[in-house]
C-alpha cells in the first residue's frame, strides 16, 4: 500500500491538513499524521487536531510521499524544524514525491527542492524569497518531476486529487472525485 507523511505542525491550515488527510485516504492512501512533537494540534483557526503519532517516532520510516499543509504559523514551524528539512531531502533523494501547498512551499525552497522548478504557492511567500532558478506559475496546482506545489486553502481538493494521481493513477482519482460531487 502506497504510504503517505503529512506532517503537523502548531499553526498549520486546517481546511488544507483535514482535506489532504480525507481525500487520500478516500483514494486508499495509508496516511500518517505526525506531529512535530506529543502535543495536540492547534491548527491557524483553532481547530484542534490529534496527529497519528509523533515525527520522532516516524523519522527512520520510508514514506511514498511527504506533504505539507501551510498555513501560519504552521508553515514557518515546519521551515524551523530540522528534521523535516531532512526528510525532505531524504524525499527527494530517493526519487519519492515532496509536496506544499500555500505557504509550505517556502519550507520545500529552504530546502532547495523548488531550485529548476516550476512551482505555486501562496500569492506573497514565494515570490519574496530569492529563488533565481524557479519559476513561479499562477495556476492551483503545478507538478515538475516529483515535486507538486498548491496555492492554498481553495486548491487544496484539486492538489489532493492531483496526488492521489500521481500515487495510485487516474482512474482512482476519478473515482474519489465522482464521491464529491464537485460542480463541474
Amino acid at each position: 500500500m502506497v504510504k503517505v507523511l503529512i506532517p503537523l505542525a502548531q499553526g498549520c491550515e486546517e481546511l488544507e491538513a483535514v482535506t489532504l488527510i480525507d481525500l487520500l485516504r478516500r483514494g486508499g492512501i495509508q496516511v500518517v499524521t505526525a506531529g512535530l512533537d506529543e502535543q495536540v494540534v492547534t491548527a491557524s483557526r483553532g481547530t484542534r487536531l490529534l496527529p497519528d503519532t509523533s515525527l520522532d517516532k516516524v523519522f527512520q520510516q520510508e514514506f511514498d510521499m511527504v506533504v505539507l499543509p501551510g498555513g501560519q504559523p504552521g508553515a514557518d514551524n515546519l521551515n524551523g524544524d530540522r528534521r523535516i528539512r531532512a526528510l525532505l531531502k531524504r524525499t527527494a533523494e530517493r526519487g519519492k514525491i515532496t509536496a506544499a501547498i500555500c505557504a509550505a512551499p517556502t519550507v520545500l525552497a529552504s530546502t532547495g527542492l523548488l531550485a529548476s522548478k516550476r512551482a505555486t504557492g501562496y500569492p506573497g511567500f514565494l515570490d519574496k524569497l530569492d529563488l533565481p532558478t524557479t519559476t513561479l506559475e499562477d495556476q492551483a496546482v503545478v507538478v515538475d518531476g516529483c515535486v507538486v506545489t498548491s496555492k492554498g486553502p481553495g486548491t487544496a481538493m484539486d492538489f489532493a486529487l492531483t496526488l492521489i494521481e500521481l500515487l495510485v493513477g487516474g482512474g482512482t482519482r476519478n473515482e474519489v472525485e465522482e464521491t464529491l460531487q464537485r460542480p463541474a
